[in-house]
């Protein structure tokens, strides 16, 4: 299994990030192809402190080739374009393997 994992920076407008997040840019993503599961966090900060990001967003798919046929999809390059919408104080992309042994 491969994750396309999403940390959003906490947004000016909380209230408006997630309405857009949820109204149009998560109807998007459920459009990825191969897409297995999407999963989002709202993170924490430990001993007090804030947490370093807004919004954290896992897209689960079997394999890097189907993460990669996502991201060169229709909806992947429509995903991309939106992030400019919502996302104005940054996100970061990661993409994490999971070990074939578990």
């Amino acid at each position: 299994m491969v994750r396309l994992i999403a940390l959003y920076s906490a947004p000016e407008d909380p209230v408006a990030f997630d309405a857009h997040y949820r109204d149009v840019h998560t109807p998007i993503i459920r459009r990825y192809p191969k897409l297995t599961d999407l999963r989002l966090t709202r993170p924490d900060g430990l001993g007090g402190r804030p947490p370093a990001f807004y919004l954290m967003a896992e897209m689960s798919f079997d394999s890097r080739a189907d993460l990669d046929e996502a991201m060169a999809s229709d909806a992947g390059r429509e995903s991309g374009r939106d992030l400019r919408n919502f996302a104005q104080t940054g996100v970061t992309l990661l993409v994490a393997d999971e070990p074939a042994d578990g």
